[in-house]
C-alpha cells in the first residue's frame, strides 16, 4: 500500500525542475542586459559601487567593469540555477548579487516624486521576495540530509565503531589472559611434583 505522502515525493522533483528556471529567468534577462550595456545602469550603480570599492581595495575601481561582472555573475549563476547544475551555489551567488542591485536600482527612500517612490518601493519589495526565494533554493537539499547532518552522523557512527572495537578488543584480551591461565594450570597439573 503506498504511503499517504508518496505523491509529495513525486511532485517535488517536478516542481524543482519548473521553479528553478522561473526563478532564474529574471536574472538571465537582467544579467544579459547589464552585461551587454552596463552604461544603462551606471548612474544608479555608481553611488553603491564607490563606497564598496573604497572599503574593499581588491575590487576594481571601475564602475562599468563591476557592473559588467555583476551582470556576468547573474547570467552565469542564472544559467546554472535554471539547468539545475550546482543549484544551491548558484542560488546563493544570485542572492549575493541581488543585494547591491536592489540598493542601487530601487532606493525608494531617496525618491521625492510620490508615484516614482511607490514604483521603486514595489520593485524593492519584489527583489526582497526574490531574495527570499533564492535563500530557500540555496538551502534546498532535495529532501536529502544536509552535508552538516551527514558529517555529524558519520562522526557519531565512527565514535560508536571505535567504542565497539575497544570493547571487542578488551574482551579478546580478557579471553586471551583467561586462555593463558587455563593453559598454565593445565600444564601445572601435569608436571610431576618432586
Amino acid at each position: 500500500m503506498p504511503r499517504p505522502d508518496s505523491g509529495h515525493a513525486l511532485t517535488m522533483p517536478i516542481l524543482r525542475k519548473a521553479a528553478r528556471p522561473l526563478l532564474a529567468s529574471v536574472f538571465l534577462s537582467g544579467g544579459l542586459r547589464t552585461f551587454r550595456d552596463p552604461h544603462s545602469v551606471l548612474s544608479a550603480a555608481d553611488p553603491v559601487v564607490q563606497p564598496v570599492t573604497d572599503r574593499i581595495p581588491q575590487l576594481p575601481d571601475d564602475t562599468v567593469r563591476l557592473v559588467r561582472i555583476g551582470g556576468a555573475v547573474q547570467l552565469g549563476a542564472g544559467t546554472l540555477l535554471a539547468t539545475g547544475r550546482l543549484p544551491r551555489a548558484a542560488a546563493l551567488a544570485l542572492a549575493v548579487s541581488l543585494v547591491p542591485t536592489t540598493l542601487a536600482g530601487h532606493a525608494w527612500w531617496k525618491t521625492e516624486d510620490p508615484d516614482e517612490r511607490a514604483r521603486q518601493r514595489t520593485q524593492f519589495t519584489t527583489n526582497l521576495s526574490l531574495l527570499g526565494g533564492l535563500l530557500i533554493a540555496a538551502a534546498d537539499t532535495h529532501g536529502k540530509p544536509s552535508l552538516a547532518y551527514r558529517s555529524r552522523a558519520a562522526a557519531s557512527s565512527g565514535r560508536r565503531r571505535v567504542r565497539r572495537a575497544g570493547r571487542e578488543a578488551g574482551a579478546g584480551v580478557s579471553g586471551a589472559v583467561h586462555g593463558v591461565r587455563s593453559a598454565a594450570a593445565s600444564v601445572g597439573d601435569r608436571l610431576p611434583v618432586g
